[in-house]
């Protein structure tokens, strides 16, 4: 009895017998198959996210999101889904909005300290990069602020005009940032790349880019598509200012999407 016993008592802590539960504890602890679980979770609920998306061409960069109003009585003009970074740069995103607003907040000091040290603006890039520098940070301490207890649960899609250019990038909870030509996230990803693989050129013009990315979120929502439920923006490399598209601007392409 007494053998059992304390064969009991060594297996509850050996790390031989250790479930996922106790990985699932700890932010900053691998399991013995080197995964995360707090950073896989994380990802898991952008996917629950409303639907946005990129497409850079070579004129510009164009990001669209939709809109989940989640009552008649809320204002859909108070829930942005398309927020400016710096007047070069702006960023939709999915997931936990709480979240992304933390990460759009640090972006922009980011950007403005870099402003004003180097009388330059920030390259896209680069704000990538600081953006994913705080997402890393969660769980942290030894002296430090613990900034947050778990991993971000938000994706942000950055898009912008630098030296470089028209550029997309993405950024996720695992502090990994990825540019791209045409992106997607969110609940209907999957199906939006689908019709990235199919439709996408990079010599698309801004025209068709807006067209593909109405035609994309039309798709995928589950609601009727309005000019009042979804949000476009551009930065167009002739002026390297983000321009968010008002609600005529957006009903002109529904329409030109009809026509089609």
């Amino acid at each position: 009895f007494f053998f059992f016993f304390f064969f009991l008592l060594f297996a509850a802590r050996s790390p031989m017998f250790s479930s996922k539960t106790e990985y699932d504890r700890g932010v900053n602890t691998f399991s013995p198959e080197g995964r995360i679980f707090q950073i896989e979770y994380a990802i898991e609920a952008i996917k629950l996210g409303s639907t946005s998306l990129g497409i850079q061409t070579p004129d510009a960069v164009l990001i669209a999101a939709e809109k989940r109003v989640p009552s008649v009585l809320v204002d859909p003009s108070s829930m942005n889904k398309i927020l400016e970074i710096d007047y070069h740069m702006g960023t939709v995103l999915s997931g936990m909005v709480a979240d992304a607003r933390i990460l759009v907040e640090h972006a922009r000091v980011e950007a403005q300290n870099h402003r004003f040290t180097y009388d330059e603006p920030m390259r896209v890039e680069s704000c990538a990069l600081a953006t994913c520098d705080l997402s890393v940070r969660f769980g942290e301490s030894g002296g430090r602020k613990k900034l947050m207890s778990r991993p971000f649960g938000v994706s942000l899609l950055i898009a912008g005009v630098d030296e470089n250019g028209p550029q997309l990038w993405q950024t996720d909870p695992s502090g990994t940032y990825t540019r791209y030509d045409a992106q997607a996230i969110g609940a209907g990803a999957e199906a939006a790349q689908t019709v990235f693989n199919e439709s996408y050129h990079r010599n698309m013009t801004v025209e068709e880019a807006e067209t593909l990315a109405v035609r994309i979120l039309k798709q995928v929502m589950e609601e009727e598509l309005t000019k009042s439920n979804i949000e476009i923006a551009i930065v167009p490399a002739s002026t390297g200012k983000l321009e968010v598209y008002n609600q005529a601007k957006i009903q002109r392409i529904i329409d030109r999407l009809k026509e089609e």
